[in-house]
């Protein structure tokens, strides 16, 4: 599903994040290492290569909420922010950790004027932070750093199951209606 809120393309769609030449950054949702891991990073990493490890290495470890920035090697984007999620239960505040990563990845994208990014549903893997929760957080901070964006046009997330597509979905369905009757 597609929808345009103030102005920023909003998408969710089924699939690899390590596949998606539309956009210019993918956001990986990165252990404190930064190493290849499961989930969403190990898709990245074997698309990406060993070069992806090789440069982003010194840039760990990172704090809960922290994104960093690389080039993508071969990914078919130009970018991959690398974010850490924080493990539900274990890393408190979890809600701002989690509303951090959000606002450093749109932060890292408009300092290297990146016109669209790809966000996977970060911390609801091998992190356990329960997927309706971690919606809610991700919806709530992005429509809030929206008016701040100058170069970010498209905002894509990618998720790997069907109900996760649904959820996100009845979001952009909810975000598109109460946005067109504020415009009227």
């Amino acid at each position: 599903m597609k929808i345009t809120y103030k102005n920023i393309q909003l998408v969710a769609v089924r699939g690899d994040i390590g596949n998606q030449p539309d956009v210019d950054a993918v956001v990986n949702a990165a252990n404190a290492e930064l190493k290849i891991g499961g989930g969403v990073a190990a898709a990245i990493h074997r698309t990406a290569g060993p070069e992806l490890y090789e440069a982003s290495k010194h840039l760990a470890p990172l704090s809960p909420g922290q994104a960093v920035i690389t080039g993508a090697f071969n990914l078919p984007n130009d970018h991959v922010i690398h974010c850490r999620g924080p493990v539900y239960g274990k890393d408190k505040p979890e809600e701002k950790f989690l509303a951090n990563c959000y606002k450093n990845a749109l932060k890292l994208a408009e300092e290297n004027q990146i016109s669209s990014i790809a966000f996977p549903a970060i911390s609801t893997g091998a992190f356990n932070y329960p997927f309706e929760e971690a919606t809610k957080i991700a919806f709530q901070t992005i429509t809030a750093e929206v008016e701040n964006l100058k170069y970010v046009e498209k905002i894509k997330f990618v998720l790997n199951g069907e109900d996760d597509l649904k959820l996100y979905t009845e979001y952009l369905q909810e975000l598109s209606s109460s946005h067109s009757h504020t415009n009227k």
